[in-house]
């Protein structure tokens, strides 16, 4: 009243069925997070918050184990992932936990888990895919590329018009923008809709120079800008749910609106916890 502002009614029907939904919750889905701020849990929260959504629209407690990714290696991951229905990894900056996260990827694509790559994600996903299915030794990211002897194929690159900036704090690519999704993909079975629109906060992008190389071994690539031009979605056929996304779906997810991807990667991993116990 103080504001002038005219007193209007809150619709609390799709708060309460939401309440209703999460009471209702029976059985468990347990999904590895692999990052690097796994002693920060709240650096993820977006994440976890999605999941948990996703969880409780198919009926499931969402449990979230974070998974430091500067521990995990190739040796180690059965132990630290065996138990887990899916894996998620998350977005983030810099080359601490990055060979984890290109791991945990690998053994998800290797053993079929049900995988979302989010930004970093994804581009931890496409240096799996180059490395151990192109033969592209020692693929990486051109964020990490002083680290790489010389001649390192680089099939994450910085954008074109990133190349010339010298101050990075205003320039990346930020903000929400339009998707063209790949008719009979993951995407186009999670979104249901030919065009989508999508927040971002990156600086990379998978590198063009590579595109035709990985099509051709068996990487789909189910989404991108309306020119063509950038990859926003990548994905391997054939498979219940194994996606990498550049942009971030979880600034879009909401407690009674459970976001495509993530709704979509839950199914996959129910699908296969079921698979696990044999019915």
């Amino acid at each position: 009243a103080k504001m002038g502002l005219a007193p209007r009614k809150i619709k609390l029907a799709p708060w309460r069925a939401f309440l209703k939904a999460k009471d209702a919750c029976s059985g468990d889905l347990d999904i590895a997070v692999v990052g690097k701020y796994v002693s920060l849990p709240d650096a993820y929260l977006s994440i976890n918050e999605a999941l948990v959504a996703a969880g409780i629209a198919a009926g499931r407690h969402v449990n979230v184990h974070l998974i430091d990714g500067e521990e995990l290696t190739d040796k180690n991951a059965e132990k630290a992932l065996g138990a887990m229905d899916g894996i998620l990894v998350p977005g983030g900056f810099g080359a601490r936990a990055f060979e984890g996260k290109i791991a945990a990827a690998r053994y998800a694509r290797e053993n079929n888990v049900p995988f979302l790559g989010i930004c970093l994600g994804l581009q931890a996903a496409v240096c799996s895919f180059a490395r151990d299915v192109c033969g592209l030794e020692g693929a990486t990211s051109a964020e990490f590329a002083d680290a790489a002897p010389e001649g390192t194929p680089l099939v994450i690159d910085l954008m074109p018009e990133q190349e010339d900036v010298e101050d990075k704090g205003g320039t990346m690519r930020l903000g929400k923008y339009p998707c063209t999704v790949l008719p009979g993909t993951k995407m186009a079975e999670c979104y249901g809709q030919s065009e989508i629109w999508e927040r971002h906060r990156h600086r990379y992008e998978f590198n063009n120079d590579y595109r035709q190389e990985m099509q051709d071994a068996g990487l789909v690539i189910s989404g991108t800008s309306p020119d063509g031009r950038l990859v926003e979605t990548v994905e391997l056929p054939g498979r219940d749910f194994h996606l990498g996304a550049q942009f971030h779906p979880e600034f879009k997810s909401r407690p009674n609106r459970a976001h495509p991807l993530f709704k979509g990667f839950i199914a996959a991993a129910l699908k296969f916890k079921k698979g696990k116990m044999g019915h």
